[in-house]
Order: structure tokens, then sequence, then C-alpha cells
């Protein structure tokens, strides 16, 4: 089963207390499968480590180590089309309440009609509300 992932899944794996449940039903599902990513992706989880690393909730050595792995993963990130933002993302923003960037999720989710993995909840709510599926099925 191939999927969207977002940033907080992956970011998830990172923290051991974040750990567990849908964050590692997604990991073992990418054992035989891949996930999809907008463009994105990578700024977002290279921002939560930073984040992280600056509040010290992880180490540096820690951070390096663990974006090697993600690097390994069958992530794929789309390429961007500079249409999508201004047309179809922008939209589904606007309609479901979201930023932008999140709305880029929900976009490749629903044109891809695969489930999007997500620890966000009101983004969770707008794949729902769009007709989308939401990987795990159960309420974030």
């Amino acid at each position: 089963m191939n999927l969207v992932l977002d940033a907080s899944v992956a970011l998830a794996w990172a923290f051991e207390d974040e750990r567990g449940g849908m964050a590692t039903e997604v990991l073992e599902v990418l054992a035989g499968s891949e996930a999809v990513t907008p463009g994105i992706w990578p700024l977002e989880v290279a921002n939560g480590l930073l984040t992280a690393e600056r509040r010290g909730r992880i180490s540096p050595q820690d951070a390096n180590r663990f974006a090697a792995l993600l690097v390994e993963l069958p992530i794929v990130v789309e390429p961007g089309d500079r249409r999508r933002p201004f047309e179809s993302v922008r939209l589904l923003a606007r309609s479901h309440g979201l930023s932008a960037y999140d709305a880029s999720y929900l976009e490749l989710a629903l044109r891809l009609g695969i489930p999007l993995a997500t620890l966000d909840g009101p983004l969770a709510t707008a794949v729902r509300e769009a007709g989308g599926e939401v990987f795990g099925g159960e309420s974030v």
C-alpha cells in the first residue's frame, strides 16, 4: 500500500516519546511499499529536526543519523508543479481552513487516491471531509 507521508509522522520516528502506534505502523508498511510527499516535506522535516536540536530534544549527531536513515527509506518527493500551489492547493487550504503547506499533503493524497499518514488532527479531518482516506482510519 502506497501512502502520502506527512512530516508529523516522520518526525515522530525521531523521538522516543512519540514513537509507536500509527507512526510505527507506517514504518512497517514502508517495508513493502513507498511513501510520496509534496516538495515541502524535506524542508518541514529538516526544520523540525533543527527546532528539536535547539530545544535540546535531540543531539545534532542523532539528528544527522536520523536524517541519513530518512534518505534510505522508500520516500519519493514529488517534483513541484508551480501552478498547483496557486490553483488546487490554495483552494483546498481556503475551503478546509488549512495552511497551504498542510493543503499540499491533502491535495497530493486526493490527486493520487491514496491514504494520508498524518498525526495532525485538523489535517486528518480535512482529508475525511474532502472524501480522502487517512492511513489507519482512526481518529487523530
